[in-house]
């Protein structure tokens, strides 16, 4: 019975669609410029397929691994940029408030030359913003969210909701 379930589950999959989100070269090597150090070999791979899995204009599902302080952010970074930039918006989710606010101040920092609306959404967002950024993500004047759990709220909706990236920790 599971097998069945998990086969017309992965045959529905497999035939669904997706935007096709390639990105524009200057654009792009302007933004991958803006990583202050060198890309490993790994996290180069990683970046490469995850940038073949937005162009392939299907559903992507891409578990990327690694120590803390391997680059998994850069790779967050770049799908998100790819996709943001490609009109689509962008949802990051991280376990913790702390880390919800670590990347949304990175974000925020690397996007800061282009024209992208980073909004986060957290229980130690004020409900001024919170108000705010809710009703940009719905009009689609949020291009990239960073929050916690707090983005699975039935009652958040999204105008062109593209890519989503969990930040999960392992232990």
């Amino acid at each position: 019975e599971i097998a069945h379930e998990l086969l017309r589950t992965a045959a529905a999959r497999a035939l669904r669609t997706a935007s096709v989100l390639v990105p524009e070269q200057a654009a792009y090597d302007k933004f991958a410029e803006g990583f202050p150090w060198q890309e490993t070999d790994d996290q180069e791979a990683a970046i490469e397929d995850v940038l073949n899995d937005l162009a392939e204009g299907k559903p992507m599902d891409r578990l990327v691994c690694g120590d803390v302080g391997f680059g998994k952010t850069e790779v967050a970074l770049r799908a998100a940029f790819v996709a943001a930039m490609a009109g689509q918006q962008v949802a990051l989710i991280a376990p913790t408030t702390l880390l919800a606010r670590q990347h949304y101040s990175g974000f925020v920092e690397r996007f800061k030359h282009f024209p992208l609306n980073v909004g986060r959404l957290s229980r130690l967002v004020g409900e001024k913003e919170s108000t705010q950024t809710k009703a940009g993500l719905a009009e689609g004047t949020v291009d990239v969210i960073v929050g916690t759990h707090a983005l699975l709220a039935k009652s958040l909706s999204f105008k062109r909701l593209g890519l989503v990236i969990v930040d999960e920790e392992q232990r």
